[in-house]
């Protein structure tokens, strides 16, 4: 079974020392993009990416610095490094190094610069989302960039992995990166809504520290089996079976 995730803007920079990493395994795409992106202005990126001059600034410098040799002090690994709502409900800081390991074969994340991360990859402070009109050659975005190169790699790691099955617990933006078609195993959106008032509605933050908080419980509980999910109880969001599909799973609060 493979998990997948989506990445997160908010990043913990310090560094961490002695935990056993992995390299991303699609560098030669990732550098590309990055000498791409070296040639952006500062007003490029702001009108690229849609953000503040500040941040612009910021990630201008993190482009120049980018290195190709990934150290302990330049780079950090993927879950450890992302710091937003998914991440605040996967707590991969509390892995032990058995969960870490599990998390390792299971767990993927997808990321605009780097394809697709396992969760030890060392990856070096960065911001591309998936939905960027990065123009690369004929490529008009990142999705047309990465092509079935994503897909590919998830069906080599679900290949690897106890179980057939890909549990979609990524944004949207992210997963319009891989192709459903092609995945070598059974796919499951899984969808998360809370009941205000008699209507069921996505309140984001919540829905997303629960996609966090899922990919935890499966790694904590070394869950291989997608049925087992059903019972997994996500920041008191249930499972409903009345609301599921066979595909899409609706878990509700």
């Amino acid at each position: 079974m493979i998990v997948l995730l989506s990445p997160a803007k908010t990043l913990d920079e310090t560094p961490v020392h002695g935990i056993p990493h992995t390299e991303p395994r699609l560098l030669p795409q990732s550098a590309k993009l990055i000498r791409k992106l070296r040639r952006q202005s500062i007003a490029d990126l702001q009108e690229l990416m849609h953000i503040s001059e500040k941040l612009a600034v910021l990630n201008k410098e993190r482009y120049k610095t980018y290195s190709e040799t990934f150290t302990e002090e330049n780079a950090k690994p993927a879950a450890l490094m992302f710091k937003g709502d998914v991440y605040t409900g996967l707590e991969a800081e509390s892995f032990s190094e058995a969960e870490m390991s599990f998390a390792q074969e299971h767990i993927r994340i997808l990321s605009g610069l780097y394809g697709l991360l396992r969760p030890l990859d060392l990856i070096q402070p960065y911001r591309l989302e998936m939905g960027t009109s990065l123009k690369t050659g004929r490529n008009k975005n990142l999705y047309a960039f990465w092509g079935d190169q994503i897909t590919k790699l998830v069906n080599e790691d679900l290949a690897k992995a106890t179980g057939d099955t890909v549990i979609n617990l990524a944004s949207q933006e992210y997963f319009q990166s891989v192709k459903p078609e092609q995945l070598n195993g059974r796919l499951i959106n899984v969808h998360f809504k809370e009941d205000r008032d008699g209507k069921l509605k996505v309140i984001s933050f919540n829905a997303k520290k629960a996609r966090g908080k899922m990919a935890q419980l499966i790694v904590k509980e070394g869950v291989v089996e997608a049925e087992a999910i059903k019972e997994l109880v996500a920041d008191d969001y249930v499972y409903r079976d009345d609301l599921s599909t066979e595909t899409d799973w609706m878990f509700v609060k």
